[in-house]
């Protein structure tokens, strides 16, 4: 950005007319911002791989089957056993579920009539009872099932009768507790915990209020538009892709405010003018966050390369909210800061005039103990990372169970031990067969002996040609053992000739999530790596210092995924009794582990890298490393740590994907900040020196002696 267009934000009139502009956009769309959760999309459907096996059944059964369908299951049981009195109880009970909204009509089945259909009845030791029902909500079911379950819930209670729900829709009300509310709740926590750090850095009562009022600013208008997307232009939004929005949003807009901030009150002191040091701290500071911001936005998007729909909705969605962001914390942060004046540094005022404390700080204390040495100590700091790099070996990414995939037990999950304990099944866990209709008795055969698999329902027509029929199976639906059964019954039916047979299903749907998970990891990670270093090489007008960059943030991100197998494993248990044995991720939390590490991660090496650039015009590379690993070291120390806690915010949610995410990007960032960009780049830069702006006509330029620098200006701004 040119100083005279970054003045012009921040003139004596502009400012005012910036201001206007966005308590404006606040105010029209911050009201949306607040209905983002009634357009999330939780269906299954919003998260299939559109080529997938599974998608193919769906859409063969769309006419008969109702994907929209959730078979429920309503389990009694009791220790002492079911009396007659009970039993006559539950019969009435399950009567009365007939007529709640959204039952389907005729799907009512008591425990006598869901034994003779295969759905478990009574246990035969006759402490518990299955009663099962069908809800079909349209594709409102995520929001409607919390009010239909509490209902269930208040007609089946009988003195001394423990009451579980289960099936889908058992784990579809979990599921929606989960995320029930997660958007305040994450929001407010990040909140708390960035104002905290921010008083802690700042040293300011007052000063956090001007970042925190253009971060709620950035995330309401964010919030807005992606509501206005996925109402009238089919934008995949559910409630993960908003739990990352808004910690995404408060993260890396405060991170932006930090660098600002820092670089203002550098500028304070060397302007008395306060208009005027805003226009040169924000032709300074601009390129680097418009940089990081890209970085975030490019990496973002490519995730539109994905199968999974999901995963291809959360990087449009993310990439919103951090061009939003860009934009508020250059504008109005900017003009808040000018309105305002040095006051709201009290109570310590940069006078102009006075001494930038950074010359003497810790940071640049760190870089004279690396400058006698560099080479050994960006070796043993390699060394280091690699070692923790060897814990990614113990990353299992062949998805979780139902039960592992929340850090406590919810109700659905103790329905299901109450089945497997008293011989009974959750037989709504089914494949979905469809097949040539005169090839239907040839391709049942061919399931007869596959593990895991019950007895198949009677075939029935969908058209003149195809038919279809179910099986239960007898395991979990997202485990290991549901995901075998899956595959060697496609194997049998595939087998068949002339049958053109699929199969599909619930199990058949996370089985096909898995596969695309794993094709996506090997498209987009390769695609970041290239988009980012194009974006280095274009910013930092060299190769050599890109290509290093790129290597210190691959090495980062195995380090940071390697500690964090540790403490998946051995420390994540000792805080709750709920979580995945042994070091169980999700097929995708490879990718969004990467993307959000290497997008975010490079953002510090941005910081650094382009304040080395501009003070080595004027006193080397080696002299302009440490000048600017003390002028940054700071402030993008602190960025990191806001950003650290920010993700960490993500582990107060009990689902094992988010906290396992927030607890890897946590770890990555706080390396990048304190280790990799401190320690391992500065190090690097002060082994090679010039040699890192190769090809860059920068690095045969000799250094100006410090003669020559005195008459030279204080520094020269990048962009």
């Amino acid at each position: 950005m040119h100083r005279q267009i970054a003045g012009k934000l921040t003139g004596r009139v502009t400012k005012w007319l910036v201001l206007a502009f966005w308590i404006i956009a606040f105010v029209g769309l911050g009201s949306l911002s607040s209905k983002l959760a009634d357009v999330q999309n939780n269906e299954a459907s919003s998260w299939l791989p559109g080529s997938a096996e599974s998608t193919e059944v769906s859409n063969e059964l769309a006419s008969t089957v109702d994907p929209n369908d959730i078979p429920t299951l309503v389990i009694y049981s009791k220790s002492s056993g079911l009396t007659d009195e009970d039993k006559a109880q539950i019969e009435q009970q399950a009567e009365a579920m007939g007529s709640i909204d959204g039952v389907v009509e005729g799907t009512v089945l008591t425990p006598s009539q869901a034994a003779q259909a295969g759905y478990g009845g009574f246990s035969e030791d006759g402490q518990v009872a299955v009663t099962a029902l069908t809800f079909n909500f349209g594709s409102d079911g995520w929001n409607a099932i919390p009010d239909a379950a509490d209902q269930i819930r208040d007609i089946a209670q009988i003195d001394g009768v423990t009451v579980h729900l289960g099936g889908y829709g058992g784990q579809a009300a979990d599921a929606a507790e989960v995320f029930s509310g997660v958007d305040t709740t994450l929001i407010l926590g990040a909140l708390l915990v960035v104002i905290v750090i921010l008083l802690f850095t700042y040293r300011s009562p007052i000063l956090w209020i001007l970042p925190i009022i253009s971060v709620v600013i950035a995330y309401s208008v964010s919030g807005g538009v992606v509501y206005l997307l996925a109402k009238y232009a089919d934008l995949t939004v559910n409630g993960q892709s908003q739990a990352i929005l808004g910690i995404l949003v408060i993260g890396a807009g405060t991170d932006y405010a930090l660098l600002l901030v820092a670089r203002y009150r550098e500028e304070l002191r060397r302007h008395e003018d306060r208009h005027e040091a805003m226009a040169f701290a924000l032709h300074r500071a601009a390129p680097a966050i418009f940089a990081s911001a890209s970085t975030v936005v490019v990496g973002m998007l490519c995730l539109l390369l994905a199968e999974l729909n999901s995963t291809a909705g959360l990087g449009p969605v993310n990439a919103i909210g951090i061009a939003v962001t860009f934009l508020v914390m250059v504008t109005l942060l900017p003009a808040l800061l000018v309105i305002f004046g040095r006051w709201m540094f009290w109570p310590k005022r940069p006078a102009f005039g006075s001494v930038e404390p950074n010359a003497t700080g810790i940071w640049a204390k760190v870089g004279a103990s690396i400058a006698p040495r560099p080479r050994r100590v960006w070796l043993i700091t390699t060394g280091v990372l690699l070692v923790a790099c060897l814990g990614v070996l113990k990353i299992d990414a062949g998805g979780m169970s139902t039960e592992d995939g929340y850090t406590k037990e919810f109700d659905a999950i103790k329905g299901q031990k109450v089945l497997a304990a008293h011989g009974l099944t959750d037989q709504s866990n089914t494949i979905q067969v469809v097949v040539n209709s005169d090839q239907a008795d040839a391709v049942v055969k061919s399931l007869e002996g596959v593990p895991g698999l019950g007895t198949p329902t009677q075939v029935q027509p969908i058209s003149d040609t195809r038919s279809y029929f179910e099986a239960p199976i007898e395991a979990d639906v997202s485990s290991t053992a549901a995901y075998d059964t899956v595959q060697a019954s496609r194997d049998a039916v595939h087998a068949v000739d002339g049958a053109d047979a699929m199969v599909g299903g619930g199990s058949a749907f996370y089985l096909d999530t898995k596969t695309a998970s794993n094709r996506d990891n090997k498209v987009i990670i390769p695609t970041v790596l290239l988009v980012v270093l194009l974006i280095l090489i274009f910013l930092l007008r060299a190769l050599a210092a890109p290509l290093i960059l790129m290597g210190t943030v691959v090495l980062s991100f195995g380090a940071a995924m390697g500690l964090s197998a540790l403490v998946f494993d051995y420390l994540a248990p000792l805080v709750t009794d709920h979580w995945p044995a042994g070091v169980q991720v999700d097929p995708g939390f490879p990718l969004f582990a990467f993307v959000f590490l290497v997008a975010l991660g490079i953002d510090y090496n941005i910081f650094l890298m382009t304040r080395v650039r501009e003070e080595t015009a004027t006193h080397g590379t080696r002299k302009g490393s440490l000048i600017a690993l003390s002028s940054t070291g700071g402030v993008i120390t602190s960025a990191g740590i806001v950003l650290a806690a920010t993700f960490m915010v993500l582990a107060s949610i009990p689902f094992v994907f988010l906290a396992e995410l927030g607890i890897a990007v946590a770890l990555g960032v706080l390396l990048d900040t304190i280790v990799v960009r401190s320690v391992l780049v500065t190090a690097i830069n002060l082994d090679l020196g010039g040699k890192i702006w190769w090809p860059s006509a920068l690095d045969r330029k000799p250094p100006i002696e410090p003669k020559e620098a005195a008459e030279e200006p204080e520094s020269v701004p990048v962009g």
